[in-house]
């Protein structure tokens, strides 16, 4: 098994390694393909020998992604209804997200 840690961003914690490519909520400011992002809220670090638990980060631990793409999630309808009173309101929603690639941790 390789290293793994587990980060956090967006309000959500995610298990990473090294090459994992995956969708985080997103991040203000500019960004462009090949950008380098810095994790520095590490809850977790482990491999087949050990683990080390922050309280609640670990201290010095930070992990580093590649900035792939910006994009937004398909479409969520969001319906409000009342039954015998011609009340309908329709609303619709799409989230924006970062897709990454985790390039190192350490």
């Amino acid at each position: 098994m390789k290293d793994f840690a587990v980060i956090q961003t967006g309000g959500k914690q995610y298990k990473v390694s090294v090459g994992d490519v995956l969708k985080i909520e997103k991040l203000p400011g500019d960004f462009k393909a090949g950008d380098i992002i810095t994790f520095d809220k590490v809850l977790l670090v482990g491999n087949d020998k050990d683990t080390t638990i922050g309280t609640p980060y670990i201290e010095g631990a930070k992990v580093e992604a590649i900035f792939e793409s910006a994009g937004r999630a398909p479409k969520i309808d969001v319906i409000k209804y009342k039954a015998k009173s011609k009340y309908f309101k329709k609303r619709g929603h799409r989230q924006p997200y970062f897709k990454i690639k985790i390039r190192s941790l350490s």
